[in-house]
């Protein structure tokens, strides 16, 4: 049976039973200040009595929009949503209208929420069309989906030349994080940028992971790309539901009221969330916030790199860290795409996770998500996870 959390503090979760444990999970990347973190709990517990939703706008949706707008520069606008699915939802159709294209280009193994069109996977192909997923995706709905593997360009400039002219917009993680953690080969998103420009299309890029995670500014900020569409989620919210599509006024202003793209939602801009966004992008923004959280992602990096080498597996998995997000594939690597990811040894990281378990620390369960170091992970977290992964991967490496 699954973990069921009872409760969490710090860098730490309690489950039903009473066992407590290290988490790297971090409810999947939005508790980058950890667990009920007091700032977020006042402003929440503020909020609350105030009132949880009016249906209208409030100084809070508007003060989160001038922070999100002030830290990322291709940012002039701001729509909240519930969450990352809708963000990205209403990213694709505002491309489409703008565009006046129908197609859209993602990655094989990208994640961009559970919309019929973007839950789509299969075979690499300049111009593959996608085949659903999931049952009750029909065929029809992922038709205008163009899939590609990440990090090629050459198979993304065929997709686009035999589309005609008829793609709307590139959908891309800058880091991927939904296939483990993988990151852009160098020159990769420019590319993108490259590409997009060349074929009037409109470059999206999905932050809802990285946005805030990996800087302030987010990963464009970072790699120096300015996207045309913005998608966020997860941190802008404190861990309260959230989503956000971001951009330039000239886009943005196609979204209904001030334009003709339809987008509503009875909980977007919810005033909670709204509050815990706020103060947690306060907090962010404290001095040395970041060099600490690279600080100690980087001193557990190197500690799981050393545990494996211990356990004789150098040159056998591969670890691949971005900022505060971290994987360890059971693969040689480099994983530079969907199809290196899924081809490591499922069986060995699933004996690798139930003994980080046992011992205490809580990973997220698939070989395909990322590990989320917070703010509130302290030395002594590392130390007690580098520990337990000299008998895990010890455990692992038989299945090797």
């Amino acid at each position: 049976m699954p973990v069921t959390i009872a409760k969490g503090a710090g860098s730490h979760v309690t489950d039903i039973d009473g066992s407590t444990y290290v988490d790297y999970v971090c409810s999947y990347g939005p508790l980058i200040l950890g667990h009920a973190h007091e700032r977020v709990v006042t402003a929440i517990s503020k909020q609350s009595r105030l009132g949880t939703s009016y249906g209208a706008p409030t100084e809070a949706e508007t003060l989160l929009a001038e922070r999100v707008v002030a830290a990322i520069d291709s940012v002039e606008k701001v729509r909240f949503v519930s969450s990352g699915t809708e963000a990205a939802m209403t990213a694709v159709r505002l491309a489409r209208a703008v565009t006046g294209k129908a197609r859209i280009i993602k990655c094989i193994g990208g994640y961009h929420g559970h919309m019929d069109a973007l839950l789509v996977s299969a075979g690499s192909g300049a111009t593959t069309l996608g085949t659903p997923s999931s049952p009750g995706v029909p065929s029809a709905t992922v038709s205008d989906t163009l899939l590609v593997e990440y990090n090629d360009l050459a198979e993304t400039r065929s997709a686009l030349a035999s589309a005609g002219g008829d793609v709307a917009a590139i959908l891309v993680e800058p880091v991927a994080g939904n296939m483990g953690v993988v990151l852009p080969k160098k020159g990769y998103l420019s590319g993108l940028r490259e590409l997009c420009d060349r074929y009037s299309a409109l470059l999206i890029l999905d932050e809802v992971m990285t946005g805030f995670r990996l800087a302030y500014g987010g990963a464009q900020s970072i790699y120096g790309i300015r996207p045309d569409i913005t998608v966020l989620g997860k941190i802008i919210g404190g861990g309260m539901p959230v989503g956000a599509v971001a951009g330039p006024a000239e886009i943005m202003d196609e979204l209904a009221p001030s334009g003709n793209v339809y987008q509503a939602g009875t909980l977007s801009g919810n005033p909670v969330a709204m509050a815990a966004g706020l103060a947690t992008l306060e907090t962010l923004q404290e001095d040395g916030f970041y060099e600490e959280l690279e600080s100690t992602s980087a001193k557990l990096e190197a500690g799981l790199t050393a545990a494996a080498g211990s356990a004789g597996l150098a040159g056998q998995i591969c670890i691949t860290r971005a900022g505060s997000m971290l994987c360890c594939f059971f693969a040689p690597g480099p994983v530079r795409n969907y199809t290196d990811a899924t081809a490591g040894n499922l069986e060995a990281f699933a004996s690798y996770f139930r003994c980080m378990l046992d011992a205490g620390i809580y990973l997220p369960p698939s070989q395909f998500e990322a590990i989320f170091v917070s703010a509130a992970h302290a030395n002594d977290d590392v130390d007690h996870t580098v520990q337990a992964a000299h008998k895990a991967f010890a455990e692992a490496a038989k299945l090797m």
